[in-house]
């Protein structure tokens, strides 16, 4: 089959890669789309590929070609959107439903064969079904909806409260959805970049704010009354943004870091102090996924896309090249501010 290859850093192109083997247990998929996420730019432009060559992708959608031995839930035809994590399913971890937590995990796209790919083999339950209604492009956002999916649900929100979401990027809009499927009063998102703010009013936002006017901070205390935020959630994985969800947060807030860090991060005494006087709670979260494995995170991306709840727009992705132009698509981050979306990589 052929495959968009990383040969060495800063190398990716499209080429001969072996066809996967069809095992007891697993499933085929044809690859339709593959997102590019933050992650496969340093494996590709960085030094984060585990190894050389490599094949990397875990954002994907397709049609499954062919059922291994022993799979029950899938057969041939069947439309899915992928699950790249692989736990062991043995250790303390898994047995208590907290798969991301694995220590002896795998993951496709990283520790072994991605979908940048016209074909790639994924255990049964890697592969979650979607309705019709939903396109490939759509459902190879499944992953980025179940990260922030997952961060709402460690949220505990009961309904009401007045949400922040810092970052206006794909996750940072998916949060901002589901947060208002999930009884949000008002959501208000934050970001630097216009024409994010702007997709996140078409997303459904109640409000907007950016972060580079001088006055941010007083709109944002006048829009909660001066109170604050309920609900933070940080989704941009960047200081600025990190340190402002503890201005942000209101008294007995909860504030929820779903984004990765990207350099050191440096509180003043009197910041950090505000989640002693506002007695807030703090919590990180990693992936998306819960008990039964992939977990409803999953289920009800698919059921929530399928019937329109979760809100879905074109403007979200920002280019798509075919397989044999994978190279390009990489090319696009190495200025990666001019990136204003989703990049997908298409199989016809």
């Amino acid at each position: 089959m052929k495959a968009g290859i990383v040969f060495e850093k800063g190398k990716i192109a499209w080429g001969d890669w072996k066809d996967p083997e069809v095992s007891p247990g697993k499933v085929l998929i044809e690859v339709k789309a593959c997102g590019i996420c933050g992650s496969d730019v340093p494996r590709v432009l960085g030094d984060e590929a585990r190894f050389y060559p490599i094949v990397i992708g875990h954002e994907f959608s397709g049609i499954v070609r062919e059922a291994g031995a022993g799979v029950s839930s899938l057969r041939p035809g069947d439309r899915v959107a992928g699950v790249p994590l692989v736990p062991c399913m043995k250790c303390d971890d898994c047995a208590s439903g907290n798969y991301a937590l694995c220590r002896h995990y795998s993951f496709i796209g990283s520790r072994e064969q991605g979908a940048f790919a016209q074909y790639v083999c994924v255990p049964e339950k890697n592969a979650v079904p979607f309705g019709p209604s939903v396109s490939f492009e759509e459902a190879a956002f499944f992953e980025p909806s179940t990260v922030a999916l997952h961060g709402v649900l460690a949220a505990g929100m009961t309904g009401g409260e007045y949400t922040a979401v810092l970052g206006g990027g794909t996750i940072g809009l998916f949060t901002a959805v589901w947060a208002r499927l999930f009884g949000a009063n008002k959501v208000c998102v934050f970001d630097i970049d216009e024409s994010r703010l702007l997709l996140a009013k078409k997303f459904g936002a109640d409000a907007v704010i950016n972060t580079g006017n001088e006055r941010f901070m007083e709109e944002a205390m006048e829009y909660t009354g001066g109170k604050g935020f309920g609900c933070v959630f940080e989704s941009a994985g960047v200081s600025a943004t990190e340190l402002l969800a503890y201005e942000l947060a209101a008294n007995k807030a909860r504030v929820i870091f779903i984004g990765t860090p990207h350099g050191p991060l440096t509180f003043s005494q009197k910041l950090w102090e505000n989640l002693n006087r506002k007695e807030f709670v703090l919590t990180g979260t990693w992936m998306s996924y819960s008990a039964p494995f992939p977990g409803k995170e999953w289920t009800l991306t698919a059921e929530y896309l399928s019937d329109g709840r979760l809100k879905f727009d074109e403007s979200l992705i920002f280019k798509s090249f075919p397989l044999e132009q994978v190279d390009k698509a990489f090319d696009l981050f190495k200025t990666p501010r001019d990136v204003k979306g989703k990049v997908l990589v298409v199989n016809a």
